[in-house]
């Protein structure tokens, strides 16, 4: 789940994060039971009208795929040397409207709403300890961080590009790691100072 809530008035930002989850489930599962190229087509069209629905615009939908261009790739090749293009085509596809459901679900989606979602699902284990706020807490910070990193990692390469260097994997990585963890500690001294840190 990696996108950032994008306010809206859409059916999809009324809808209660709980139905939002559900649906997310019930459509991975039907997803991955799919397995001919028709139908995913057809599951293809659904999972645009919805982005059309929610109103979120091209930018943010296009977003939420973009991260997974080069991985897509490569596991589109791979699976069409292995098992060949049919096959290839489906897997791709499936990774790919999983995640853009998952993302349609964040970007219509209020954190605060989410937390709420995942504190109550963890509420039955406050019996054993559990605190249902933190671990809901925990989840949501790990949503989050997927789109900021994914953001670190595109300024990082424009920063290069911008100084004419070269595709370097050490001269990504070095800077890319810095940079997330400068943005770790903000986060720390952020959650510390609202009495989160112990």
């Amino acid at each position: 789940m990696i996108g950032i809530y994008v306010p809206g008035d859409s059916l999809l930002h009324h809808l209660p994060a709980w139905a939002k989850v559900l649906g997310l489930v019930v459509s991975c599962t039907v997803l991955v039971l799919l397995g001919s190229l028709a139908a995913l087509a057809g599951f293809s069209a659904f999972v645009a009208i919805l982005y059309v629905v929610s109103g979120v615009g091209f930018t943010a939908a296009w977003a939420q795929i973009r991260p997974l261009r080069w991985f897509a790739l490569v596991l589109f090749v791979m699976q069409f040397v292995l098992m060949g293009l049919d096959t290839a085509v489906v897997s791709t596809l499936r990774i790919v409207l999983a995640v853009a459901l998952a993302g349609l679900v964040t970007l219509t989606t209020r954190f605060a709403d989410m937390m709420t979602f995942f504190e109550r699902c963890f509420g039955p284990l406050r019996g054993v300890g559990v605190d249902p706020f933190r671990v809901s807490l925990l989840l949501s910070l790990t949503v989050r961080s997927v789109p900021v990193i994914s953001a670190l990692a595109t300024r990082v390469r424009e920063a290069q590009r911008a100084r004419g260097v070269s595709w370097s994997m050490r001269a990504f990585a070095i800077p890319l790691v810095v940079s997330a963890l400068r943005h770790a500690d903000a986060l720390g001294e952020a959650l510390s100072a609202r009495g989160l840190d112990d």
